[in-house]
């Protein structure tokens, strides 16, 4: 049976070119740093339930965004199969809560469990739809709301943020078999 290959579809948003999964991670946080993405992820949520139009002045930025997370999300469901793979770098002996972010410890010290745990319970099909049905609300001037309320993808995207976050400052390496 042939395998099928994930577009990261990152040539939309990223100087037309096409990035592993790795350097998809590392070009998402060029453009914005975590702060500023959960920031936004989380004005995204909570527009998507009022009746109120995020960013009326200039929704291309939200249309970026949506380009950038969704993008985000198909790196994070290839990343989840590189665990046997990568080896995390050692952390530092102080580990900073700002650098754990929502992570237990145990997510902290193998932050490809992460993405594991979140897509043993979400598809990247419901990850996607999730993401497309938030943003089409955030963007709608209108008293419908999303039929899914339930923020379990949410937590699930803010702490792959944080893991991939992790992954980045600390790096990775090659296992050798």
């Amino acid at each position: 049976m042939k395998k099928k290959k994930i577009d990261l579809e990152s040539e939309f948003w990223y100087r037309g070119t096409k990035l592993s999964c790795l350097t998809l991670l590392d070009a998402f946080f060029e453009i914005d740093d975590i702060v500023a993405v959960k920031e936004r992820l989380c004005d995204v949520k909570n527009y998507s339930t009022q009746p109120k139009v995020l960013m009326k002045d200039d929704p291309s930025l939200i249309f970026h965004f949506y380009l950038c997370i969704r993008s985000f999300v198909r790196a994070s469901y290839l990343i989840q199969f590189k665990s046997e793979k990568w080896k995390l770098n050692d952390p530092p002996e102080y580990k900073s809560p700002l650098l754990q972010g929502f992570l237990s410890d145990e997510e902290f010290r193998n932050p490809f469990l992460v993405f594991q745990k979140a897509f043993k319970e979400f598809s990247l099909k419901e990850f996607e739809y999730f993401i497309t049905e938030t943003i089409y609300f955030s963007l709608a001037n209108s008293y419908d709301i999303p039929t899914d309320t339930n923020v379990a993808h949410f937590i699930h995207l803010t702490k792959m943020l944080d893991a991939a976050q992790i992954i980045l400052e600390l790096g990775i390496e090659r296992v050798k078999k």
